[in-house]
């Protein structure tokens, strides 16, 4: 008997990766979303355009659904873009998350849910972080995603519900908006290898170091959660090798026929900024027996192809 999923944020970048994952694994991957999804509907058995903010229109889709599993992908989901909009970073991050709480314990769904974070909840670090270490969030976005946890946490206690939560690290791949670090830089990259001469850049801080993974581990990690017999409620999801932005820039350049030139840009940078996020997904690696099969390289050589021949999407 297939199992159900329930994806909210379905029509993102990563949700359209997670969808394919469940399908590939013989799933009914039910999608929701305010946009289209980015990808092909092939991965999806139904999907709805919602506002998660809508908790009538959640509790509805909870119920006719059904889903064994519920996954809370929707977010404002980029560091820069917290600092822009803090309000509707707080609004959607923790407010649809207690809509999606909340519909599960009012439908009485037995469903195991998982809402992930990011490693943005962490305080700095010049080490690879497990889960012990201190959460102390430096931006709207890693603060909302430390409240999301915590109401996790309420969920739990008061009303049995199975909830597990992720810190996940940066990650990338076909499809990331350009708004993130390296879609922004391979984008400039390819610009400059079709106009077959040389070109500029335009970069921030090149010194802040990030664990970076690719999007195709984060997702198998995801399920892999999900279909785990784990007692843990909280799990790292990162690559577990650290660069810096520097070096994944070299890498880009190196891509290009003709001569880069690196422009840094004051613009570009944050008020506040970790100088590093490195995980340490040790507790992940032993409950679920998961391994990344992909590194960040493989992830820029695919979006520079990718972009490079006009592409779009992961499918």
């Amino acid at each position: 008997m297939n199992r159900n999923i329930l994806i909210f944020g379905s029509g993102g970048f990563v949700g359209s990766y997670l969808a394919e994952e469940f399908t590939s694994h013989g799933y009914r991957v039910y999608g929701t979303d305010i946009v289209e999804p980015k990808s092909s509907r092939q991965f999806f058995h139904d999907y709805t355009s919602l506002d998660m903010l809508s908790f009538d229109g959640v509790l509805r889709l909870m119920e006719r659904s059904a889903p064994d599993y519920v996954v809370n992908l929707a977010a404002v989901s980029s560091v820069g873009d917290s600092w822009r909009i803090p309000q509707k970073t707080i609004e959607v991050n923790i407010n649809g998350t207690l809509n999606i709480l909340e519909a599960v314990r009012k439908s009485g769904i037995k469903a195991r849910i998982l809402l992930i974070g990011s490693s943005e909840e962490y305080a700095p670090s010049a080490y690879p972080i497990s889960e012990s270490y201190p959460v102390n969030a430096s931006n709207p976005y890693g603060i909302s995603k430390v409240a999301q946890e915590n109401f996790a946490g309420i969920y739990r206690s008061s009303f049995g519900m199975d909830i597990i939560s992720t810190r996940t690290f940066n990650h990338t791949g076909i499809g990331q908006p350009e708004k993130f670090v390296i879609p922004s830089f391979v984008r400039q990259a390819v610009e400059i290898e079709r106009s077959g001469g040389n070109g500029k850049i335009y970069v921030g801080n090149l010194s802040a170091k990030r664990d970076f993974g690719d999007v195709r581990d984060m997702v198998s990690a995801y399920r892999m959660i999900l279909e785990s017999n784990t007692s843990e409620r909280v799990f790292n999801v990162g690559r577990g090798i650290c660069y810096s932005l520097e070096e994944i820039l070299k890498y880009i350049a190196s891509l290009v026929h003709g001569k880069v030139e690196v422009i840094v840009s004051p613009e570009k940078f944050r008020p506040v900024e970790n100088p590093v996020i490195w995980c340490d997904n040790s507790r992940l690696r032993s409950a679920t027996g998961w391994s990344p099969k992909y590194d960040v390289f493989d992830a820029i050589r695919g979006m520079f192809g990718s972009m490079a021949s006009g592409r779009q999407g992961n499918s």
